[in-house]
Order: C-alpha cells, then sequence, then structure tokens
C-alpha cells in the first residue's frame, strides 16, 4: 500500500486533505479531540458500507442518519429531519458529524453540520470522484429550493476530509467520468498539467487504482486548496484573479442545465457542457483563442464528456441564471478565460453574445 498523501487546506482554521488507498482507518485522527457523539449522514444506497465503516468509531456514540440518493437529499425537509435527530440524540457543540456519501450528500452534510448550534465539527468521507475533488474541500454547503441549485447554504469548513481512492472501485463508470468534469476544470483554470496528463492517458486506464487517476484528485485538491486558502468567502481575488469565483467556471450554465432537467444530468457532466458554453463565450466577448475553444471540446469528449446540449429554450436558462449566485443585481456574471490558467470575470455579456454562444453549443 502506497504511502497517503496529505494536503493541507491552509485556511484561517486549517484542515488536512488524506488522499490514498485503504486510509479509512485514518478517521478518527481527524475528529476533533473530546467527541463523544457521531452521526454518520448517509445515503440509502451506500448502506452496505456503513456497519464497518460504524467500526471504525468503536466507543463513540454513533447514530445514524440515512438519507436519500443524489440531489434528492438536498433540501429542507432532510435537513430538518437530520436537526431533529440530532435533537433528541443530545448532539452539543462539542460532537460531530460525518458524511459518507457523493457530493449531494456532503453538501447536505455540512449544511447540517453548520447550522446545528450554529456550526458543530465535520469530516467528509467522499465516496464519489466528484465529491473528492469538488464538494468535499473548501467549506461550502447548501441545499437546493424551487428557485435553483445550492441558493441556501453556509461556509463551514470541514475538520478533515478523508478521500480514499479504493471507494472509488465500485463507483459506475458514468459516476466516474462524470467526475472528470470537475478535474479538467481545474486544469483549464489553474494547473494545465492535469489536461496533459488527461490527454496522454487513455481513458480506460484512469480507474481507482491508477496511478494517474490519484495525481489527477491531488492536483485537483491543490487547486482548490490553495484558491479557497486566499479567498474562503468567494470575496475576491488579487491583481484581477477572481478569486474562488474562479472555481465556478462552467457552473452558472451548468446549475441552470441541472435545474432544467430537474438534476437528471450528472453535475459533472453539467458542468462539461458549461466549461464549453462559456468558452464559446469568451471566444466573443473577450477573444479567447479559437484552439483553446475547440481544446476544451477535445479534453471533455475523450473522456466521454457531453460538449452540446440542447434541452432547453435559451430564455428559461436564461431566468435562471439571472438569479446565480454570481449575479450583481440584474446583472449576469462569468467567470471565463482570456487564456490558458487565467481566469476573470466577465460582467454583464450583451445578450446577443450569450445566445450566440449557447447556438454554437446546439452545433448550429
Amino acid at each position: 500500500m502506497s504511502t497517503p498523501s496529505v494536503l493541507r487546506v491552509a485556511t484561517a482554521s486549517p484542515y488536512d486533505v488524506v488522499v490514498g488507498h485503504g486510509v479509512l482507518d485514518r478517521l478518527r485522527g481527524l475528529l476533533p479531540a473530546g467527541v463523544q457523539r457521531v452521526a454518520i449522514i448517509c445515503p440509502e444506497s451506500l448502506e452496505d458500507l456503513l456497519d464497518p465503516f460504524a467500526d471504525l468509531l468503536d466507543g463513540l456514540d454513533v447514530v445514524v442518519l440515512q438519507v436519500p440518493d443524489g440531489e434528492e437529499a438536498k433540501n429542507w425537509e432532510v435537513a430538518a429531519a437530520c436537526w431533529e435527530a440530532l435533537g433528541e440524540d443530545g448532539f452539543t457543540r462539542s460532537d460531530a458529524v460525518v458524511t459518507l456519501g457523493g457530493g449531494a450528500t456532503t453538501d447536505l452534510g455540512g449544511f447540517v453540520a453548520a447550522t446545528w448550534l450554529r456550526g458543530v465539527a465535520v469530516v467528509h468521507v467522499p465516496t464519489t470522484l466528484l465529491a473528492m475533488v469538488d464538494a468535499a474541500v473548501g467549506g461550502k454547503t447548501g441545499i437546493n429550493t424551487p428557485a435553483g441549485k445550492n441558493l441556501v447554504g453556509s461556509f463551514h469548513e470541514p475538520a478533515g476530509v478523508l478521500c480514499d481512492l479504493a471507494l472509488l472501485a465500485t463507483l459506475p463508470r458514468a459516476e466516474l467520468v462524470a467526475g472528470l468534469g470537475e478535474v479538467v476544470k481545474c486544469g483549464f483554470i489553474a494547473d494545465p498539467r492535469i489536461l496533459e496528463l488527461v490527454e496522454s492517458t487513455e481513458p480506460e486506464a484512469l480507474t481507482a487504482d491508477s496511478p494517474v487517476l490519484r495525481e489527477l484528485v491531488e492536483r485537483s485538491v491543490a487547486v482548490k486548496a490553495a484558491v479557497v486558502a486566499g479567498d474562503l468567502k468567494e470575496r475576491g481575488g488579487v491583481d484581477g484573479h477572481p478569486g474562488r469565483e474562479a472555481l465556478n467556471y462552467g457552473h452558472t450554465l451548468a446549475h441552470a442545465i441541472e435545474k432544467a432537467t430537474d438534476y437528471s444530468i450528472r453535475h459533472g457532466e453539467a458542468v462539461a457542457i458549461g466549461c464549453v458554453y462559456v468558452a464559446e463565450l469568451a471566444a466573443r466577448a473577450g477573444g479567447l483563442a479559437p484552439e483553446l475553444v475547440a481544446r476544451h471540446r477535445a479534453v471533455l469528449e475523450r473522456v466521454g464528456l457531453p460538449t452540446s446540449w440542447s434541452g432547453a429554450d435559451f430564455d428559461t436558462l436564461l431566468a435562471t441564471m439571472r438569479v446565480d449566485k454570481k449575479s450583481r443585481g440584474n446583472q449576469l456574471r462569468f467567470v471565463v478565460l482570456e487564456d490558458l490558467a487565467k481566469p476573470v470575470v466577465l460582467a454583464g455579456p450583451s445578450e446577443d453574445d450569450l445566445r450566440a454562444a449557447y447556438a454554437a453549443l446546439q452545433g448550429s
């Protein structure tokens, strides 16, 4: 077994992200000292993992809170049920929540931890590639509302994150591929070596035990750690860099697509489509080089992600994008590239450019 990597997220409340194979036994070490009760928030689909996972917490008072799978868990009714359970079990500020699951479970569990008693400790154990490189790191938590995705939430940094790559071995291939959408995003906004690794590796070789996949996870986590350390609450970077907003590359349209499809599309797939969209938008509004636009399509298609979409009319998507968290008043804001690994904010693009970019996404 290879030695785990430990990546430090150096925010005001620093924590470690442990990456490796067979590292679940490090869970106890990530919990704060003095914890007596632990609530494991886990989707129903991972029930088979619960008993061996709970054994890692032997000696503690453990309660299991099973929630629906996927985005169905991210609503106030499920959050309220979790709060009630914590109250019934007498959870105090010295106790902790542990999430075991994908990105939706991580978002929900983080939000429950952030809001119970105004904040208790949470450790994330992501079980999908997407959750490892995105939801589990950075302290963003949230639930959905009828108006859109993640519109209710809180910043709440975890006490630690445990990325056991062995958990990916049983992940359906489509889920693993979807997670690569967030990985490739990190390559375009900050670390071009990620793109080179994807371009030089046969997609079928990107498996749970692949050293390349491990490097992709580590590099993606490092990108996010560096960004949030400088701008945890999305207030802006320095020297024109968008700061934490850069991590939302491709997400403005992606979230609108997810809502339009009632979350039937995977998040990473929607992000891939959204990345192509903002590349097309930047080509029209900011002069992004055609070869870089083409590279978006090529890299994402190589791993099996969608790069075109026509599942909703643009006016429907535009209405959703106008309530995106990055909008200011009536002004839409998009993270775009002015060059590789040089993200900037494009504020108030013309409607002509917005529609033309969507037409390009449809292949017209």
